[in-house]
């Protein structure tokens, strides 16, 4: 697979400035693709962005992934995070990839480059467990992350279930499903008022919390000297 070939093919590509073997283009005036290849010319990193772009943030994250070969070849997992990076005032803390079966970034234009390019994108390391299957990476890169948007707030790891009585509303089965912080404010906030009903949920390293109201806050059966909102969340999921 030649990938300088490949890329030099979609046009309107030139080199970036201070990383050799890298080069960007953009296929419409709200999105800018940068794409870094590995020494040996066999794999490469691709960081998208949209509206915002920073040259020097992605070619931080261009020269951080290739540094640290993030996400290369058939073995990787589905979503592979290393922590330790930082550029100028943004609060990233890490560097993600995804792997080419997530990703899809040269899908039906060019399958072979496709599967030899690790998308990465600067992330905080509350986002992650660290052992996201096919199915969770997907739904995360896709629908939760935003891995193209430079200016996003973190979306730390957040798995909830729960029932309310008051509103009738609740989660489907035993399991705990992918959710945002602003959904689990909101049902933390519906328990008062509402005997029997629950709030679960876990963050990245697996700590699980089942809060009840029922006349005062219980936090895993402790009671509680004021409600489990808001700065409390944000610190138990991380991303304080």
């Amino acid at each position: 697979m030649d990938i300088e070939q490949a890329v030099a093919e979609y046009g309107n590509v030139e080199g970036v400035s201070g990383l050799p073997l890298a080069w960007r283009w953009s296929p419409m005036w709200r999105f800018v693709f940068s794409l870094a290849m590995d020494v040996d010319g066999r794999w490469a990193y691709q960081m998208n962005s949209i509206d915002v772009h920073d040259e020097g943030l992605a070619t931080a994250v261009l020269a951080f992934a290739r540094q640290h070969q993030l996400g290369r070849g058939s073995q990787a997992r589905p979503l592979t995070v290393v922590p330790g990076f930082s550029y100028g005032s943004y609060r990233f803390d890490a560097v993600a990839a995804a792997s080419p079966s997530v990703h899809g970034y040269h899908h039906k234009r060019n399958e072979a480059l496709n599967e030899v390019v690790s998308a990465v994108f600067p992330v905080y390391q509350c986002e992650f467990r660290g052992d996201e299957n096919l199915e969770e990476a997907v739904l995360r890169f896709k629908r939760m992350l935003r891995p193209t948007v430079i200016t996003r707030q973190p979306v730390p790891y957040l798995r909830m279930r729960y029932e309310n009585t008051r509103t009738g509303d609740g989660s489907v089965g035993p399991s705990r499903g992918f959710t945002t912080h602003d959904v689990l404010e909101r049902e933390l906030r519906l328990l008062e008022g509402a005997p029997g009903s629950f709030v679960e949920f876990e963050n990245s390293w697996g700590e699980v919390w089942h809060v009840e109201w029922n006349g005062a806050w219980l936090v895993n059966d402790t009671p509680q000297d004021a409600p489990p909102f808001e700065n409390w969340t944000a610190s138990v999921l991380g991303c304080a």
